[in-house]
């Protein structure tokens, strides 16, 4: 599994979300390593790490991120995740195989309807950036057409770095698996808890904008991991760590201090 690492201190394991890769960690990964060793990841199919024949299932990337864990010798390992990776995380917490757990918005706790938006909603924006894959680096340095890509997924595209934003929207658009799991993640049952050690804290955020993982869910998600604290970023959309990177720092570094 690619990786890089950063900083020295007490080891913090960054996971992606769908379509994604370790740079989604970027406007907050230096402040990260200024006072943690910070390990962030590539998930098997995204960026630079090799598809499993399973990775294409959340189970599969979980079962890769755990034996990734055991393998390193990082057992108990505080772990951040965001959107996908945030599912990722409360999994791992819930098999008792990290430490403290900060959440970014996690995907998992829809019903009913929610589940049907989310597969079409995040499904076309998949085939669209597909299909326009060469015009990404131009169109993420325009203020207008960067909201009219990510007005789901930012509180403010517009303010957003574009360099940010085109690295992010090329490795949406070439993850391999990102089909099957936009398939995967939508037919699987509401995520479950508790975690396995409730001496672990677990730290839920979500921002009050969120547009893909609507923010009536993040209650479900509190209901199912009951020792979770709930924060809300209350100027951000679905990646707090675009819309309010400061505050999301200071997030993490209480909640894994």
């Amino acid at each position: 599994m690619h990786e890089i690492q950063r900083g020295a201190g007490r080891k913090l394991l960054l996971v992606h979300g769908l379509g994604g890769s370790w740079q989604s960690w970027n406007t907050v990964i230096g402040a990260l390593s200024a006072e943690r060793a910070v390990i962030a990841i590539d998930l098997p199919g995204h960026g630079a790490t090799s598809a499993d024949r399973d990775s294409g299932t959340f189970v599969g990337l979980v079962n890769s991120v755990e034996r990734y864990i055991r393998d390193k010798g990082l057992d108990g390992i505080d772990a951040v995740g965001s959107s996908m990776g945030a599912r990722i995380v409360l999994e791992l917490a819930r098999r008792g195989c990290v430490g403290n757990v900060v959440a970014l918005d996690p995907g998992g706790f829809w019903r009913g309807r929610e589940r049907a938006f989310f597969r079409t909603t995040i499904g076309v924006s998949g085939r669209l950036l597909r299909a326009i894959r060469p015009l990404l680096p131009m169109l993420s340095r325009n203020a207008v057409s960067r909201t009219a890509l990510l007005v789901q997924l930012s509180a403010r595209p517009w303010a957003l770095d574009p360099d940010v934003v085109a690295t992010e929207l090329a490795t949406l658009s070439t993850t391999r698996t990102f089909d099957a799991l936009v398939d995967d993640l939508s037919s699987r049952p509401e995520q479950t808890g508790p975690a396995a050690d409730p001496t672990r804290r677990i730290v839920i955020g979500w921002g009050r904008h969120d547009r893909l993982c609507l923010p009536r869910q993040a209650e479900r998600a509190q209901v199912a991991f009951p020792s979770a604290q709930l924060h809300w970023f209350e100027d951000s959309g679905h990646f707090p760590a675009w819309d309010q990177p400061e505050d999301t720092i200071a997030v993490i570094l209480a909640a894994t201090r």
